[in-house]
């Protein structure tokens, strides 16, 4: 069996060198809420993502080598999570980052990390949590309990990252209407698109807080995603000492 961790390829396009808070991303697939937290970091968001962590090859480590992101592919199944947490913590420290993402990462994040990173992981949710939360509710899978279930709203929670599934303290929500001609797959977009606007708000949330010595506070905004950047939606969140 060959090494847990491994370099990819490709990883150094160009490097930054903007000084704002240190953030790592992980993710298992395409990637497409980590190009929203790439984008609103391009546009001036006070978060700088310097490592991306997977768990597999996938098209977020594309989309991390073309921005000059350093990534680290480390092997999470079938093995010890004592094992796993301290290669991850390992390659955190060593990238001097102070904040964690989960953008569409599958896997458990290990004990030891959580517990090194109190209130500092974050991750996004593509349903209104509580509610359809938990280990086999990912994907498709989620929109398709909403519809089942009748709600008439759904959307996007961004919450810190607990040791169990979907069940840290939340952060923010944004409410997406759900619509009678509903599909899976059409709520899945719009959840998505509202997603790409909250993630990187809570983000920079999160990071002028610690800047500031404080904690974020999310005030809810509506429901209405539409006209909304990354930018605009700083306004629905406080910083309280």
């Amino acid at each position: 069996m060959g090494a847990a961790t491994q370099p990819v390829p490709g990883a150094s396009v160009w490097r930054r060198v903007r000084v704002s808070v240190a953030a790592a991303a992980f993710a298992s697939g395409s990637g497409t809420n980590l190009q929203a937290l790439l984008d609103a970091e391009a546009e001036g968001a006070h978060y700088t993502i310097s490592l991306l962590v997977t768990d597999r090859p996938c098209g977020a480590e594309d989309r991390a080598a073309t921005r000059g992101v350093s990534v680290r592919r480390i092997r999470f199944k079938d093995r010890p999570a004592e094992e796993t947490g301290a290669e991850v913590l390992a390659a955190m420290t060593d990238s001097g980052v102070t904040l964690a993402v989960l953008a569409g990462f599958l896997r458990l994040i290990p004990e030891a990390v959580v517990h090194a990173f109190p209130r500092r992981i974050l991750n996004v949710h593509p349903a209104l949590l509580p509610a359809f939360g938990g280990e086999v509710m990912y994907g498709i899978r989620v929109h398709q309990a909403v519809l089942a279930s009748g709600a008439s709203l759904s959307g996007p929670t961004v919450h810190y990252v607990d040791e169990r599934y979907d069940e840290g303290t939340i952060l923010a929500q944004w409410p997406v209407p759900v619509h009678g001609d509903d599909s899976p797959e059409s709520l899945a977009d719009r959840v998505l698109e509202a997603e790409h606007r909250l993630f990187p708000a809570s983000l920079d949330a999160l990071a002028r807080a610690i800047e500031a010595g404080g904690k974020p506070r999310f005030r809810w905004p509506g429901t209405d995603v539409s006209p909304f950047t990354w930018q605009s939606l700083t306004h629905a969140f406080e910083i309280e000492s």
